[in-house]
């Protein structure tokens, strides 16, 4: 019974040893419905999420809105019709916030460059 009861608080010591610092680096986000933002993304080798591929590809995509809150820490997004088989349900950690004016942003397969290298 006394190796039992050394082991509990032992494991006590390191849950509150970890629990110490992840509340640390831990920040509490909080979204609004109609929030715009953008969604973290982690392409694995040779396969392709999100039309991202490798480690060069980018962290976060699209800006998408939120439709719902579900819970204290999932919200479900409103993704377009080509991400259909995405679930669209997404923890907070997974998300950031976009700031400045959502319309803004244009995707990067509608900026055409000609002959000479330039865009509009």
């Amino acid at each position: 019974m006394e190796k039992a009861k050394i082991i509990k608080e032992r494991l006590q010591t390191a849950q509150s040893r970890q629990k110490s610092y992840s509340d640390v680096r831990c920040r509490d986000l909080e979204f609004k419905k109609d929030d715009w933002v953008f969604l973290k993304v982690s392409p694995m080798k040779g396969i392709m999420w999100f039309g991202k591929k490798r480690k060069l590809s980018l962290g976060y995509v699209g800006s998408y809105r939120i439709i719902q809150r579900i819970g204290q820490v999932a919200y479900r997004l409103e993704l377009p019709p080509e991400m259909s088989l995405v679930h669209p349900v997404f923890r907070v950690s997974m998300l950031k916030k976009v700031v400045g004016d959502p319309s803004l942003i244009i995707p990067i397969e509608t900026i055409e460059v000609n002959e000479e290298l330039t865009y509009e």
